[in-house]
């Protein structure tokens, strides 16, 4: 199981729009192709010398021959998935990077995009629009074209496009584990193991991960850290010949839009960034918040449910103590454990349409059926009934773990159980043992133990926040719009269940993030929607 994401819209979310929450559930699963037999349709629109270029770590240009690239614009194809079909008006392409930026006349990595251009007037074209989506490990190329309807708004006056980070799907993305060995590790490790045995398989699997990593992927692994993703935008926004990046990124997509921020402040546009991840939490810090937050939804979904939080936690928690002893049984030859029905309510926290399939796969569970848990958890771990595993849990890992210098120990682990359950009876036993199993002898070293966002001398950027976001708590964005610097970061409050706000059904956070990205009309700071 991947730890609860900072951002990956990759989860089923019913508020949305109904293309969106298709994208949001296949972000991972799909992929969309370019057909090699197209030509370049760029119409002008490539790198322009007018654009600010970008440089390398110690501030060098790069070469010319990165720089001046045009990109070959042609027409997507649809995997085989019909309901992923783009449609006739989407592009890809693939922009060259630097696989090290230390290095920028060396080898290179391709960078897949896709874009629709604008449908409004050529005068009224802003520029183009970059999109992430989250995880991380989240496909732009395949998320994009299925949330459109929900940006057909911005489409207008933007050209829309997203892509694949570094080490994500179609730009080299990182594959750690074959089907089978996924299968056999949801099945049979403990996730909050109980004894020296179990404690033992558990760390044996997170080290056996990374070394899946290292042997199918390990040239890629120690370049795709977000400060390598955020330098990726901007050689894309000046390929794209766009003088500031205007973006829009969701929950990871945050992280990754205040790092750029903080490298390339002079060249910000219109920066929104919704289901905000806190830039002031290290690796512990993160699980803290998020055992705080998933108990936070749970408590909302119990009241909802006219129980009493506490109670219905201890329930919940004897539940998956019973489960952790027998399984249950489920679909087919499988079988429902602790591990997979934690997963499960995850899953289902993130949203506040899916607290009914919460409310009947607990039920089904406490009878003895685990069928209905599973079926989340498959969600989660973008498992298909065929057996077959999506890989963005691969790169989230790989990308998260590129990130943090931070590595706890199993001992600095198990000391801070205590903590961490008291937090949550639910979730605080797995998220205290995550904090060591999720990079614990990980094959590359982290970058740093908190990101950087200080922007100062950025424009304005509108900072999104969902008081009952359980992935990326609110005060998250709290500490963003004040890490961003005075005068950079502006927050608005979005008084709301489940991960994200925008496209969530909030008149008000629709008309504030269209109204800035659209007329640079900035909200007020501090402005709360419900």
């Amino acid at each position: 199981m991947a730890r609860p994401s900072p951002g990956s819209f990759r989860r089923p979310d019913r508020r949305r729009p109904a293309a969106l929450a298709a994208a949001l559930a296949l972000v991972a699963s799909l992929a969309v192709g370019c057909d090699s037999g197209g030509t370049n349709s760029d119409d002008g629109k490539g790198a322009s010398s007018g654009t600010t270029k970008p440089t390398a770590p110690d501030g060098s240009s790069l070469p010319a021959s990165l720089t001046g690239q045009q990109l070959d614009w042609s027409a997507c194809k649809a995997p085989d998935d019909d309901t992923a079909a783009p449609g006739a008006d989407w592009q890809c392409a693939t922009m060259k990077a630097p696989l090290n930026y230390d290095k920028p006349s060396g080898e290179t990595v391709g960078i897949a995009l896709v874009r629709k251009k604008s449908t409004g007037d050529s005068g009224d074209r802003t520029g183009s629009l970059l999109f992430n989506f989250g995880g991380p490990g989240g496909s732009g190329v395949s998320a994009l074209p299925q949330s459109a309807p929900a940006f057909a708004t911005l489409g207008e006056s933007y050209d829309l496009v997203s892509f694949d980070p570094r080490g994500v799907a179609a730009s080299q993305g990182v594959r750690c584990r074959d089907d089978a060995e996924l299968e056999k590790a949801h099945g049979t490790v403990d996730l909050t193991p109980d004894d020296a045995a179990e404690e033992k398989a558990y760390f044996a699997d997170a080290a056996g991960f990374g070394e899946g990593c290292a042997e199918r992927s390990g040239k890629v692994l120690p370049h795709i850290a977000t400060s390598a993703a955020a330098r990726d935008m901007d050689l894309m926004r000046h390929v794209l010949g766009d003088d500031k990046l205007h973006y829009l990124g969701f929950s990871y997509g945050t992280e990754l839009g205040g790092t750029y921020a903080h490298l390339f402040p002079q060249n910000v546009g219109r920066m929104v960034l919704d289901a905000v991840v806190d830039p002031t939490a290290d690796a512990i810090g993160h699980a803290r918040n998020q055992t705080r937050g998933f108990q936070r939804a749970l408590d909302n979904f119990l009241k909802a449910d006219g129980q009493k939080p506490a109670a219905g936690s201890a329930e919940i928690a004897t539940l998956l103590k019973r489960i952790d002893d027998k399984p249950l049984p489920a679909t087919g030859d499988r079988e429902l454990n602790e591990s997979l029905a934690e997963t499960g309510i995850i899953q289902a926290l993130y949203s506040k349409e899916s607290w009914p399939a919460l409310r009947s796969a607990l039920k089904s569970a406490q009878e003895g059926d685990g069928g209905e848990l599973l079926a989340l958890a498959d969600q989660y771990n973008d498992r298909d009934a065929a057996g077959r595993y999506g890989t963005q849990s691969h790169s989230q890992r790989a990308i998260s773990c590129a990130d943090a210098a931070q590595r706890p120990t199993p001992a600095e682990a198990r000391r801070l159980l205590p903590a961490f359950e008291k937090l949550s009876p639910v979730f605080g036993t797995f998220l205290g043992w995550d904090t060591a199993g999720w990079c614990h002898q990980w094959p590359v070293d982290g970058e740093r133990k908190t990101m950087q966002v200080r922007a100062d001398g950025a424009d304005p950027i509108l900072v999104v926040g969902t008081t009952g976001d359980p992935a990326t708590p609110f005060e998250g964005s709290e500490r963003m719009a004040e890490e961003l610097g005075e005068d950079v970061g502006v927050h608005l409050t979005y008084e709301g269940e489940g991960h994200g706000a925008y496209a969530s059904g909030s008149t008000c956070v629709d008309s504030a993030v269209n109204g800035y990205l659209l007329k640079g009309e900035v909200p007020d700071d501090g402005k709360v929607c419900s």
